[in-house]
């Protein structure tokens, strides 16, 4: 019937014909689609998804549901809870060895305290849970992380958190904004792998990072990570202080800051921290990853070990794509992070810098020792070592 309708209708003129079949057009979809909404409210047919990566759809009551296949912890019971095991640097919490999403409380607090940055000179730095960088958080793709934020600082200033690994406005900060002794509160899944700084980012959100707001999170696949035989967590960041070489203790200079002309590139909160005693440790034979974050505020790190090959980096943090091979030194950004692994099989001292090599006068040179048998099959000279005085490539 519909099809000798139109064609009555297309034998007319063409402007008549196709405003009446516009018309009939309309009224026939809305007939169709109020039917089926009728039938969907019903309970006799299932709504279609809506296309992308994360579907959901609407209801018959208007109201967004989850689509339950890409979320199957959604149509399960509440998730076991779990407190999160935090580390400070250089040290990782142990790998996650469960097959399954957890309701992770992580805790934390701002405390301000002054604290070495050098073997010479000390500054106030403002803190997570006391340490410079801020711990390090380890969860697995698909938890939900309960952040619990208390504001220890006594000045009356402002604080927060910005989770890179977080959707949602701010990465959170805008909801764990909080006052002098207060505590926010807030809830997140963690839906993407990959190794992710923190930070504070209440404004002026350079002065707040410049002062020691900052740490990392691992987010670990679904499937996990491959094992190794010891992991290191470093952090380079930099500090902008007063040129007061006299005095002991340094102040924030802002305008150094905007200038980015940093008084100190470091790894780990300190110039000499990954040096000496400091000195990372392992053994000929050992295959090492080193979660490595960059949060600058300012600078580019070109990241490089001295005397050994990155065998796997998973550049900027992914560790979705396969891994790059063989590098040299790659590049992290500012607010950036990369996962590197080496496999060490002759013994020595092995220098950490970022290849803008002038910073290492700044701070940014730490050791990794080795020890072990020789290997004169892969290192040899009938010359003994010459070692420079004064220099931070080595003992």
């Amino acid at each position: 019937m519909f099809s000798r309708v139109f064609r009555r209708i297309r034998s007319r003129k063409p402007i008549i014909g196709g405003a009446v079949t516009t018309v009939f057009c309309w009224t026939l979809f809305t007939t169709v689609d109020s039917q089926k909404k009728k039938e969907i409210k019903e309970g006799k047919e299932e709504p279609t998804p809506t296309p992308g990566r994360n579907q959901s759809w609407w209801s018959a009551d208007g109201v967004v549901k989850p689509n339950l296949e890409r979320y199957p912890a959604a149509n399960q019971p509440t998730p076991k809870q779990e407190v999160a095991n935090l580390t400070f640097a250089p040290e990782v919490p142990p790998p996650i060895d469960r097959n399954y999403p957890v309701h992770l409380k992580v805790n934390m607090d701002v405390l301000v305290k002054d604290m070495e940055i050098d073997s010479v000179h000390t500054t106030e730095l403002w803190t997570f849970n006391g340490g410079v960088p801020g711990p390090f958080i380890r969860a697995r793709e698909g938890d939900i992380m309960t952040v619990e934020l208390t504001n220890n600082d006594e000045s009356g200033m402002l604080h927060n958190i910005d989770f890179h690994s977080v959707m949602g406005p701010g990465g959170g900060a805008h909801v764990l904004t909080a006052e002098r002794n207060q505590t926010k509160q807030a809830t997140f899944r963690l839906e993407y792998p990959g190794l992710f700084i923190y930070h504070c980012a209440v404004a002026p959100v350079g002065v707040h990072m410049a002062s020691g707001m900052y740490g990392a999170m691992l987010v670990e696949p679904q499937g996990g990570l491959p094992r190794v035989d010891k992991e290191f967590f470093v952090v380079q960041s930099e500090f902008y202080c007063s040129d007061e070489s006299s005095t002991r203790q340094l102040d924030l200079d802002e305008q150094r800051g905007v200038d980015e002309n940093p008084s100190h590139v470091v790894f780990n909160g300190r110039d000499g921290s990954l040096r000496d005693g400091g000195s990372l440790k392992a053994n000929t034979g050992d295959r090492v990853r080193i979660y490595f974050a960059n949060v600058g505020p300012n600078l580019v790190s070109s990241f490089h070990v001295i005397g050994a090959i990155f065998d796997k980096v998973y550049r900027e943090g992914d560790l979705i794509s396969p891994p790059g091979r063989g590098i040299q030194s790659t590049l992290v950004p500012s607010g950036g992070a990369t996962v590197v692994e080496i496999d060490f099989q002759v013994p020595g001292t092995f220098a950490i810098v970022d290849h803008s090599i002038w910073r290492m006068e700044k701070g940014a040179a730490g050791w990794i020792t080795v020890t072990g048998d020789p290997r004169p099959d892969i290192y040899h000279s009938d010359d003994p070592p010459v070692v420079c005085a004064s220099c931070k490539h080595h003992p």
